[in-house]
């Protein structure tokens, strides 16, 4: 059975950071590239950044250089490491295997109930 299971968000400082962790069900792992998305209240669901297997990265301009994706495969688990948040960083955040090996959004497994995130000014 498929599952995707995040952690780690909470409430934050705009400045700090936070790391939340995917803990994925091996098929969906053994899929290519990784992602998380996040969604804020009242906006679509947005891909920020992924992973593939083999460690290429790609980030959505908001977050290039803040935030830090990876995976470690033995685990099953991608993470995604945000430093220097703003309260626009405020959203839940989601992952999930893509279909694409860029920001092009195709996500291919049900979702996860996601990890809220949140950042006061």
């Amino acid at each position: 059975q498929v599952q995707l299971v995040e952690s780690g968000g909470g409430l934050v400082q705009a400045g700090g950071s936070l790391r939340v962790s995917c803990a994925a069900s091996g098929s969906i792992f053994n899929f290519n590239t990784m992602g998380w998305w996040r969604q804020a209240p009242g906006k679509q669901r947005e891909l920020v950044a992924v992973i593939t297997r083999s460690g290429i990265t790609n980030y959505a301009d908001s977050v290039k250089g803040r935030f830090t994706i990876s995976r470690d495969n033995a685990k099953n688990t991608v993470y995604l490491q945000m430093n220097s948040l703003k309260p626009e960083d405020t959203a839940v955040y989601l992952c999930n295997a893509n279909g694409f090996v860029t920001l092009r959004p195709s996500p291919v497994y049900p979702w996860g109930q996601g990890t809220q995130v949140t950042v006061s000014s």
